[in-house]
């Protein structure tokens, strides 16, 4: 059996042969729909064995089995004429009724492309996949390793890298939130699900009974805007032992009117890093009320989390240092936030975490909705020793969070650690992007400690000035005696 790294770097080789996938994005999309047949064909033949009367939303002739895994099959202008006017239109108009798997497919491929150009090369690429099996264990968990470094090249195919947020910080963040089984978790910006399989797999290590399995397979939602991303998700989800992740749509979560979410929807817990730095189209921003009303998508998204929290529901999510320091609108989300919510934590990260997508600041924030925040713990995230930054080599590695798990329930001020009163916060007029006040050799530092040092350099500039002078006077003095 080749290893399974070997299989995806050949597939890689393959597809840089052909015209079609000259690019990273389109090689992704490639895969991404390939792969998601392919498991999911694996997937079924499980099922036929375990259900008595199991039957295929797919018609025969459109399951993987049946047009691409006799090596010797169709190949070629056959091949090219099959995918694009056969396979992909009819998954593309599926209907399938009440059958929830049915439409999670014809949504899947709604934007679904076959950029392959050669036939030929089509049909190596197919018989590569096949080297997979997606029901041994170990496949499939070698897969999802790989498939986590799939997701990591999407950060160099241009603006996909977006997707991505690193494996420690989506780690981390589920594990300080602490979802439980019981409770209902959503990410409505979900990228490629990995919060979701990262909340998925630490609801599993708490789940004993065949009801509790069943219970992680119905207890999340997901939401998703873009086509790619959607598809990985999918993917990565029934990677994950999900048999149908129908509760991930492919969807604007900003689109909808923050009044229209019903109360039925609300969940416990949220996990999230929604798209920072970006701007929604005109309209969007009407959907919410007009004091929070921006078109800066990671501050409407702080906006929904604090609506769709149950009480004494908890949040986890990325925001960049604008939102903490940004005025006008930001400031009234954040009086809102911190009126409603209890913010009892910022994890400040250092720069470069999402290097090579993005070099902005970002932060971590923990809240709980329901009782007013009373003050908030700052924690300052520092770099490994001998690092100067991240990239895509070095990232951010769970190891790091060590320091911030060991401090998280018994918490002391220390060198990364702080807390900041709430009165404190609302003199200075709700800026959250407060420094380290136990480095005083970073940053401009605050103006009252800013003036009297300034006014001594004044005074020190002056002194040196008046000997100067003196000594030039002297100088002169002594020259014309002479």
């Amino acid at each position: 059996m080749p290893n399974v790294s070997n299989i995806v770097k050949s597939i890689q080789d393959i597809m840089r042969k052909d015209a079609g996938t000259y690019g990273d994005a389109q090689r992704l999309e490639q895969l991404g729909w390939m792969f998601f047949l392919k498991i999911f064909d694996d997937r079924e033949k499980e099922l036929e064995l375990i259900r008595d009367k199991y039957k295929s939303p797919l018609p025969k002739h459109l399951r993987w089995s049946a047009w691409a895994t006799d090596e010797e099959g169709i190949t070629g202008e056959a091949l090219l004429d099959f995918v694009n006017n056969t396979l992909l239109p009819k998954l593309k108009g599926m209907t399938g009724g009440a059958d929830k798997i049915a439409g999670l497919i014809r949504m899947s491929f709604e934007d679904a492309n076959n950029y392959m150009k050669n036939g030929t090369l089509m049909r190596q690429v197919i018989n590569k996949i096949n080297g997979i099996d997606f029901n041994a264990s170990d496949d499939r968990h070698m897969f999802g390793d790989i498939y986590e470094k799939i997701l990591k090249d999407l950060q160099s195919a241009g603006n996909a890298g977006e997707f991505y947020t690193p494996r420690a910080v989506t780690q981390f963040i589920v594990e300080q939130v602490n979802p439980r089984l019981g409770e209902t978790l959503m990410d409505p910006a979900c990228g490629t699900g990995g919060f979701l399989t990262c909340a998925i797999e630490h609801l599993r290590k708490q789940a004993k009974t065949a009801a509790d399995e069943q219970f992680i397979q119905d207890c999340f939602f997901g939401i998703e805007k873009k086509h790619l991303p959607h598809v990985l998700c999918m993917t990565n989800l029934m990677l994950h032992g999900i048999d149908v992740p129908s509760n991930v749509r492919h969807d604007n979560t900003l689109a909808r009117p923050l009044r229209d979410w019903s109360p039925k929807e609300k969940v416990n817990v949220i996990v999230t890093n929604p798209p920072f730095g970006g701007m929604e189209e005109d309209g969007i921003e009407a959907n919410f009320p007009s004091e929070f009303r921006t078109r800066e998508t990671a501050d409407l998204f702080l906006v929904l989390l604090m609506k769709i929290l149950k009480p004494g529901g908890r949040a986890g999510l990325v925001l960049p240092d604008g939102t903490l320091f940004g005025e006008g609108v930001k400031t009234r989300i954040k009086e809102a936030l911190l009126t409603e919510c209890n913010l009892h934590t910022i994890v400040r990260l250092p720069n470069g975490v999402f290097n090579p997508y993005t070099g902005i600041r970002t932060n971590l924030l923990f809240f709980t909705k329901g009782q007013p925040t009373t003050e908030v713990w700052y924690y300052e995230h520092p770099y490994p020793a001998g690092a100067k930054s991240y990239n895509k080599g070095k990232p951010i590695r769970i190891e790091e969070f060590e320091p911030e798990r060991a401090w998280w329930n018994n918490r002391v001020e220390n060198e990364q650690a702080w807390r900041v009163p709430i009165a404190t916060i609302k003199a200075g007029n709700y800026n959250l992007d407060l420094k380290n006040p136990h480095r005083s050799d970073e940053g401009p530092g605050d103006v009252d400690h800013l003036l009297p040092e300034y006014e001594k350099l004044l005074a020190q500039i002056a002194e040196t000035r008046t000997a100067l002078k003196k000594e030039l006077r002297h100088a002169l003095n002594a020259g014309s005696k002479a």
